[in-house]
């Protein structure tokens, strides 16, 4: 296999550092029609990689919502069946995405289970 032939089938090059990670997300099209549910399973500020439920093809602009950092909005660089690789349009800080989900989370717990735990 040649260094080119390669290549194509690896998709472009990192350029940073990724974090490995679950989140879980919809994948729209830039017009909004939903493309099906993805798993992130790394993050950089400059992309992500994805199992998605259905195939989503190279070259398709997409939008996504991470939680912690919002909307983002980014092209498909790279799909392998039900895997695909997204450049971001804008960078992000991917760290935003492992803080808790909310801060009140506690105040959502039930009484009981909170008392219980203070009991033992």
């Amino acid at each position: 296999m040649d260094s080119d032939q390669g290549m194509a089938e690896r998709g472009p090059a990192r350029s940073g550092p990724r974090d490995s990670l679950f989140l879980l997300t919809n994948l729209k099209s830039s017009e909004g029609t939903p493309l099906g549910r993805a798993r992130v399973r790394n993050l950089s500020a400059t992309g992500l990689m994805a199992d998605c439920e259905r195939p989503v093809p190279a070259g398709s602009v997409i939008m996504l919502e991470l939680r912690g950092v919002g909307r983002v909005n980014g092209k498909v660089v790279w799909s392998r069946e039900d895997k695909i690789g997204v450049a971001f349009d804008e960078e992000i800080d991917p760290q935003l995405a492992r803080n808790p989900v909310s801060v009140g989370a506690r105040e959502r717990t039930p009484t009981y289970f909170r008392l219980h735990q203070i009991g033992r």
